[in-house]
């Protein structure tokens, strides 16, 4: 359960929301470009790009759930379970393990176009990265300012999509939640006009109501439709904080509220909310325990290095008190 979104402003915005029922212990992790990344059927893999993402590290191994480059391509896995399938290694093809997909795609192509290329070579193996650790089923989001991509692996095999509404979310797969949108049509920003009946004397009592009918659960079909809506109305002529800060809205828009959303296993809610700056190489991120965004900067760090670099995204609320009293 999550939200991707892709956003053009004055400069380009990625992002998602991490909708989950436990705590994975994420980090914002740093990959340089000459860190030893072993991948599974390809030896001696010489990757281009550094790249910046949220990430469990498990091993010394980057798991990525998240990333951008230095390019500004970026990259979101979201779960996608009982549709995903993955196919033993084939001769000829470009054989990647579900959780080497994010890393190889950001660490080896600059732009969406590159990537949209290779893809046409790749299959996705069902190897675990570890016996505690079996492959998530998952599809992704790709993006940069000119194109996104929508990649799903089912039992048809690998299958690549525009996506012009510019989001994901999860079940049912992609074309669905497409063809789900003409349901909406008629909704809009604008104030509605009277079309109930001729002769018939209606006016808007309150603003919003031209959006009259937006599902508000937070299904993966209803996410779909509020960002798809949020997202395409959102100013385009946004820059610096002012984008930031609507990038956020939107991704705001679907969050999962602690207690909203009841699982057998419960507490499931929106861990982090994250938005990555495509021109500034800053990925900036939201969590539970800290509301107010942290960044870390991609070309601040050591990009030829070859350690990773983890950044904790928890700690305490940053309360601006305009009026404090001491007890």
């Amino acid at each position: 359960m999550c939200t991707a979104i892709a956003y053009n402003a004055k400069t380009f915005f990625f992002g998602r929301t991490l909708d989950a029922d436990r705590d994975y212990g994420a980090e914002v992790v740093v990959m340089p470009r000459k860190f030893p990344l072993s991948l599974r059927y390809i030896r001696g893999s010489i990757r281009k790009y550094a790249v910046v993402g949220a990430a469990i590290v498990s091993g010394g191994y980057p798991l990525f759930f998240d990333g951008m480059n230095e390019r500004g391509l970026c990259a979101a896995g979201l779960n996608f379970i009982g549709n995903a399938h993955y196919f033993p290694a084939k001769s000829g093809k470009t054989n990647l393990a579900q959780f080497e997909f994010i890393p190889y795609v950001l660490g080896s192509f600059a732009s969406a176009d590159e990537a949209a290329a290779a893809l046409e070579n790749i299959n996705i193996t069902p190897e675990s990265f570890s016996p505690d650790l079996p492959p998530a089923e998952l599809h992704w989001l790709i993006a940069d300012g000119s194109r996104t991509l929508t990649v799903e692996c089912t039992s048809s095999g690998l299958n690549v999509y525009e996506n012009p509404a510019g989001v994901l979310t999860n079940n049912p797969p992609f074309l669905y939640h497409m063809q789900n949108l003409a349901n909406y049509m008629s909704l809009s920003a604008r104030p509605p006009q009277n079309n109930f009946a001729k002769g018939l004397s209606l006016s808007p009592y309150g603003a919003g109501l031209g959006a009259f009918g937006l599902p508000g659960d937070f299904s993966p079909q209803s996410r779909f439709v509020r960002a798809a809506f949020v997202r395409g109305n959102a100013p385009a002529s946004l820059e610096g904080e002012e984008a930031l800060g609507m990038f956020f809205d939107v991704l705001s828009s679907v969050e999962v509220p602690r207690g909203a959303c009841g699982t057998e296993n419960g507490g499931f809610y929106t861990r982090y909310s994250c938005c990555m700056d495509a021109c500034g190489g800053n990925y900036y991120i939201v969590t539970r325990s800290r509301r107010a965004p942290a960044a870390v900067n991609l070309f601040a760090e050591e990009a030829e290095g070859e350690k990773l670099l983890r950044f904790s995204a928890d700690g305490g609320q940053a309360i601006l008190s305009l009026n404090r009293r001491d007890c």
